[in-house]
Parts: structure tokens; C-alpha cells; sequence
């Protein structure tokens, strides 16, 4: 029948056949040439789902193509070679898991209890691309709850605020509000970047109100135009119905009350009616942190979110901070990396560990418990489970063959079934992989590295210290400490040159000193449409070749594509090590560091510490973290009353000369966790040219006030070493 078929197809047939193929051809060549325009341009996300949505498209031109042209196409196989088919891009993970998941979704349930507040996130997932940011985020956050969301950087923490800030829509999951005029605010790690420092506090305050400024400027104009219209009735009667108008919507807004508003607000958070006048850049970053924090209160949220709200802050300010919040009926989620803030403030914990969420009732003290029991009980089921499976897979092994091969084949279908099933327990997840890094090995230095002679310096009027002297040698680690606007960073600005002392000199004195400097916000700076790895590259020297870069971004967890990330889209964990990967690149044997530890997690904080052990070079720095300090200085200034106060010895020596203080941070330590100890003592290792020798590291040596220049002495200066 086949052959019958074909031989009444005769010439006609073939001819038909020809130009079936003809037309599929020229189809095809359409869509590709289609798909290409639509590549043109777009990101690389867009050209993924180009390649996904085109390929299927394809297969229907070329099956459309084979029916009309029968058999015809297979004679002509031969004498045509195939066209080359474009390979499509592999799926993202993302795309992966959009296709075999439910969209995200929001939903509204509105409480009958008046007041009542909730947001909470269901199965919550978030993919960039071949990235599980987080992969089961289940949990709430009620009237009565301050909930800390607590986890290593990079887990989504932040990710998370976002989400219920609704600035990201999540993968897959639902979001749960309680009212569709939930009001949420917001405090940004980076809030900071979003104050106009030339503004007067008020004004900045004020700034909030962007659709009542508006309507009172307005007004303001419309009252103006009024006096030049006095002599044409028409056009004042068109003003006049206008500025009517105007009244309305300001009454509306009621904005005769905002002054007041405002006024109430900047109570609140500690500030004085005369501090309404002064410029926002005149005030230190705890001051920055309540203007921050009193902007979103003027917008009388029912809900806050708050991001590493104790960065920049002393004890003082932390302690302002947790008793505000305290007091708050606000219900509010904070993330933090202080461990004492979140204990003395959060009644529930939210940690975020291996991409899932697990909730906790209390604070941190009870969390800590709570999680060990949690992954005690885990690890004891998997080794049980684990040792049940070795078991079975040795029986199965012995018997595989021989009168027992039956039940061996069935006792290893019902192993796989386990294995497959949610009766598996996972392994628990271990303990992630330390950050490592070294400072370079520092240039050959003098032995006297810096002096401060008689220095006394402030701002329009107003002291910050006097009469200040002291002499930084080679090898001195030295912490300055003292209340948040002291003058502990223009201090170090001095020290640097940055800024000339009203009185007295300053700055670095060894002529071979190779200073490196870590600013304040200094992950803050970073240029966000860069990727990670063009940001660290614009640092590099002729001496760093791109394969020492790329060693060098491994050590900070940066491996693979996640150079490529741009900065954007980092963590504020994230964002730090960068710069502190930027900063390590330059060989420096004097280190001035202000707050390095801002954005940093316990782990990588530890990493820091180390390293800065470990370097045989100079550090002087400035922190609010005190279990930092007490790791690494070796000495610590203190400003007190305007004075700078030496107190050689590490920061528990330090507290044991003030009890007040030894009393206030003994009270705030947590059950079963760290302590303040001694520093250590570190063997370091040091260059001296082509050899390397051990040099046992000494805190303690040359007599005070001894300068190690032979041309003067610093009366009154003090040594550290």
C-alpha cells in the first residue's frame, strides 16, 4: 500500500512536497531570525527565557514542516547536510523551580479584634537564579512580639525584611497580612546614606511629610499670588477658588498639626527643642541612629522592621535603644548581631539556618538552649538512623546472592523506599567552613610610629578634647574607646593628617610608615553596580595577578559566580567583606581601623580578630564592640571629660580600673555564653628581610614618656609597649 501511495504521487506530489519544504524552511529562518531580535538588548535573564520559550516553538515549525512535506524531505536528506541546531541555554534553578511551583501570592485576613497586628510568611522561597537565597521561611510576627531574625550573613535575613516590607516578591510562598493598610516601617542598615547632612534636625524630620510639604508650598505660593492680583477680580477669583482648594486638602492632611508632631517625636527619641536647629551632620552616629529611628515613627507605623540597629552605637545608646523598644507597643522584627541587645529586648527568635527558618519562644539566652537541645536531639536520630542503614546495607551485601537473594532484593527496595521517603532524617547541617585571612607581611618600620603633642580640637566652639599627648610605637595595638561623639574617629583623623589640630601637632612621625585605613562606613561607599570581583580588581596592583585576586576573594567566601554578584545585591556581611578583602590587598605595617566590625557576623568578627593577632605591624582602632577590643588591643585610650586617658593593658584590665563599668558589662552577659577575658598572647611571625624569625610577642617594656626620636621628647606623652 505504501508503494501504491507513492507512485500516484507521481511529479505533482514531489513538486508539492518541495515546497512544503520551501515554506517550513522559510519558517524556520523567520523564527530564528525572530528570536534573535528579541535576544538583542535584553539582560541575561530575559535571553534564559527567550531560549526556553523559542525551543518548543521550534519543534512545532519543524513537525509542521515534516507532516506537509512527507516523504519528499527524506529523499533530499542526503543531498542537503543538516542545519546546525542552536544549543539553548540550560535552565536557571529559578526558572526550574517557577515551572514546578505555585507563584508567590498575598493574602488578606482582616481581624475582627480592633488594634490586632500580623504579618507572617508561609513557606516563603527566594531563588536568584542558580542562588536558594532561602528555602522554607515559615513564621510570624503578632501584636506583643519583638521577634530577633538571628543567622550567619548571607542567609536571607535581610532578604526577608524586604519581604514583608514588600520590597522583593518572593519565588514561591504566601505572605499573610492582617489588614491591607498594614502600615510598616522600615529602618534600613544603609539608613544613614538617606539623611541630608546640611539639613537642620527639624527639617530633616519634617522632610517626611513629602505630600504636606508639597500642598504647604503650594499654599505658600498661592497666598503670594494673591497680593499681585488685587487689581483683576477675575484672576483673583480664580486664585481665590484655588487656594480654597488648597485649605481643603492641607485640613485634610491636617497639616497645621505636623510642627507639633514633629516636636512630640523629637522627645521621644531624646532630642531637645534647641537640638532642632542644629545641622544633621553636627550629630554622631548613635544621634544619627535616633534620627533614623524618629523619621519612620512619624509615619505611625503598627509595625517596625529594624536592621542592625546598633551599629555605630556605644553602651550608652544601645542601652537608650533597648529600653525604647521595650516601652514600644509596636510589634517589630530586628535583626542584630548583638547578642546582649537581642537577649535584653526579643521575646521570640527567628533563626535563619541552612536557607529554613526555625522559631523560637523567648530570648536569646533560652534560644541558645532551645536550638542546642533541637540539634542535639537531630544529630542523635541521624547517627541512630545512619547506623540502622549501615546495618541493612551489610545484611543485604552478605545475602545479595544465594538462598537469601529474594529477601535481600526486597529488604533493598523497601532501604531505597526509605531513603526516598520523609521518614530520611537529613544530615544536620555542620558548622560552616572559617573565614581565613592574613594581612600581608608588613614593610620594615620605625620604632616610633605616631605622636599626638599637646593637641586640643573641636568644632564651632564646642572642645571635644584638650591638651592630649602620646606617643604610638611599632607594635602597639591600641584601642580608643569613649562615648558615641567623643571624637574618637576625628581623632583618628588627626592622627592621619585628614585634619589639622586647633592646637598642638599630630600625625605620623616613621618615615617608612605605610598607612592603610579603614573608614566608618566603609562598605557603605562601595560602588553598587559593580560585581564583586570588578570592585576588588580596581584595587590591585601590578603585584596581584587576577588568579591572586580570585585566591584571595575564596578566602572571603567568595568562590565561583558569586564573584560576579553585584554589590546591590549583598547582605550588609556581605558588602563588608569586600571592603575589608579591598582593604587586606594594600601592604601596610600601620593599620587604622574605625568600627571594622559594623555588618560583620560572630564568625567573620572572629576571623578579624585573628588576623589582626596574628599581624606583627601597628593597629590603632576604634570600636563600640568591647568583645573585639578585648581580643585584640594590647592598650586603650579613653576619652573622658575631654581628656585621653591611657590605661596600658588589654580591655579586661581596663574594666578592672573601672567598676562601674566592669559592673554594667558583668550584668549584661549571657547564660552559658562568651566572656570578657585577658587578651592572648600570640606568637607572631615577622620578616626581616630574605629570613623569617619567631619573635615571642611582650605586653609590657619601655619606661613612659621616653620618645624614641633623639632630636625631642614629648613631655607628658605615654607609651603603650
Amino acid at each position: 500500500m505504501a508503494g501504491a501511495g507513492k507512485g500516484k504521487k507521481g511529479k505533482k506530489g514531489k513538486k508539492g512536497a518541495k515546497g512544503a519544504k520551501a515554506a517550513a524552511l522559510a519558517a524556520l529562518e523567520e523564527q530564528e531570525s525572530a528570536e534573535a531580535g528579541a535576544a538583542v538588548g535584553s539582560d541575561l535573564r530575559a535571553t534564559d527565557e527567550v531560549g526556553a520559550a523559542s525551543e518548543p516553538a521550534l519543534d512545532v515549525v519543524t513537525a509542521a514542516a515534516s507532516e506537509a512535506s512527507g516523504e519528499a524531505l527524506a529523499e533530499e536528506e542526503e543531498a542537503a547536510p543538516p542545519a546546525e541546531t542552536e544549543v539553548a541555554e540550560p535552565e536557571t534553578l529559578e526558572e526550574q523551580i517557577r515551572k514546578t511551583r505555585p507563584p508567590s501570592r498575598v493574602r488578606i485576613t482582616e481581624s475582627a479584634q480592633p488594634g490586632y497586628v500580623s504579618l507572617r510568611l508561609e513557606k516563603i522561597g527566594i531563588v536568584f537564579r542558580n542562588q536558594e537565597v532561602i528555602k522554607d521561611a515559615t513564621w510570624d510576627v503578632k501584636t506583643g512580639d519583638r521577634v530577633g531574625l538571628v543567622g550567619p550573613n548571607g542567609g536571607g535575613k535581610t532578604t526577608q525584611l524586604k519581604i514583608l516590607n514588600g520590597d522583593i516578591v518572593p519565588t514561591t510562598g504566601e505572605v499573610t497580612k492582617s489588614s491591607k493598610d498594614l502600615r510598616v516601617a522600615f529602618l534600613k542598615q544603609e539608613f544613614i546614606d538617606d539623611l541630608v547632612l546640611d539639613r537642620t534636625l527639624k527639617m530633616e524630620f519634617m522632610s517626611v511629610f513629602e505630600k504636606e510639604l508639597r500642598v504647604q508650598e503650594e499654599l505658600d505660593a498661592c497666598e503670594k499670588e494673591l497680593e499681585t492680583v488685587v487689581d483683576d477680580p477675575e484672576k483673583m477669583q480664580e486664585v481665590l477658588d484655588r487656594l480654597e482648594d488648597l485649605n481643603e486638602r492641607a485640613r485634610q492632611l491636617n497639616i497645621d498639626a505636623l510642627e507639633a508632631k514633629v516636636d512630640k517625636i523629637l522627645n521621644t527619641v531624646g532630642f531637645t527643642k534647641a537640638d532642632g536647629g542644629a545641622l544633621v551632620k553636627s550629630f554622631s552616629g548613635g544621634w544619627k541612629m535616633r534620627i533614623g529611628l524618629g523619621k519612620i515613627l512619624l509615619g505611625d507605623p503598627n509595625l517596625l522592621l529594624l536592621d542592625e540597629p546598633t551599629n555605630h552605637l556605644d553602651m550608652e545608646s544601645v542601652e537608650w535603644l533597648e529600653d525604647f523598644l521595650r516601652n514600644q507597643n509596636i510589634p517589630m522584627v530586628i535583626v542584630s548581631h548583638d547578642r546582649e541587645f537581642l537577649d535584653r529586648v526579643c521575646n521570640r527568635i527567628v533563626d535563619c539556618d541552612g536557607g529554613t527558618t526555625y522559631a523560637y519562644e523567648g530570648n536569646y539566652s533560652r534560644f541558645l538552649k532551645l536550638k542546642k537541645q533541637r540539634l542535639d536531639s537531630w544529630k542523635a536520630s541521624y547517627d541512630a538512623q545512619q547506623k540502622k542503614i549501615r546495618a541493612e546495607k551489610d545484611w543485604i551485601n552478605r545475602f545479595r546472592a544465594g538462598s537469601n537473594a529474594a529477601q535481600a532484593k526486597s529488604r533493598e527496595r523497601a532501604l531505597e523506599k526509605l531513603l526516598a521517603s520523609d521518614e530520611y532524617v537529613e544530615r544536620p547541617p555542620a558548622q560552616g567552613r572559617k573565614l581565613n585571612f592574613r594581612f600581608p607581611t608588613p614593610p620594615r618600620c620605625s620604632d616610633e610610629i605616631a605622636v599626638l603633642e599637646d593637641v586640643s580640637h573641636g568644632y564651632n566652639g564646642t572642645m571635644l578634647f584638650e591638651d592630649v599627648n602620646i606617643i604610638i610605637d611599632n607594635g602597639d595595638k591600641i584601642a580608643i574607646v569613649g562615648p558615641n561623639g567623643a571624637g574618637k574617629s576625628t581623632l583618628a583623623r588627626l592622627l592621619l593628617g585628614r585634619e589639622a589640630p586647633l592646637k598642638g601637632t599630630a600625625g605620623i612621625t616613621a618615615h617608612n610608615a605605610v598607612v592603610n585605613y579603614f573608614e566608618q562606613n566603609q562598605a557603605d561607599a562601595l560602588d553598587l553596580d559593580q560585581t564583586v570581583l570588578d570592585a576588588v580588581m580596581e584595587d590591585a596592583t601590578a603585584e596581584h595577578s587576577y588568579e591572586t585576586v580570585r585566591a584571595l576573594l575564596g578566602q572571603f567566601l567568595f568562590k565561583g559566580d558569586s564573584v560576579e554578584k553585584k554589590i546591590s545585591n549583598l547582605s550588609g556581611g556581605e558588602k563588608a567583606r569586600v571592603a575589608l578583602c579591598k582593604f587586606m590587598l594594600k601592604p601596610a605595617n600601620v593599620l587604622v581601623l574605625d568600627e571594622p566590625t559594623n555588618h560583620l557576623d560572630i564568625p567573620a568578627k572572629e576571623v578579624l580578630e585573628e588576623a589582626l593577632q596574628l599581624f606583627p605591624g601597628t593597629v590603632f582602632m576604634i570600636s563600640h564592640d568591647r568583645y573585639f577590643i578585648s581580643k585584640v588591643a594590647t592598650g586603650i585610650c579613653a576619652i573622658e571629660n575631654k581628656e585621653l586617658v591611657p590605661y596600658p593593658g588589654d580591655y579586661r584590665s581596663y574594666m578592672e580600673q573601672n567598676d562601674d563599668l566592669k559592673d554594667k558589662i558583668e550584668s549584661r552577659y549571657i547564660t552559658g555564653d562568651r566572656r570578657i577575658e585577658p587578651v592572648e598572647k600570640v606568637e607572631v611571625i615577622v620578616e626581616d628581610d630574605a629570613q623569617m624569625k619567631k619573635k615571642k610577642k611582650n605586653f609590657g617594656g619601655r619606661a613612659p614618656g621616653v620618645s624614641g626620636r633623639k632630636e625631642k621628647g614629648v613631655k607628658n606623652a605615654k607609651r603603650f609597649n
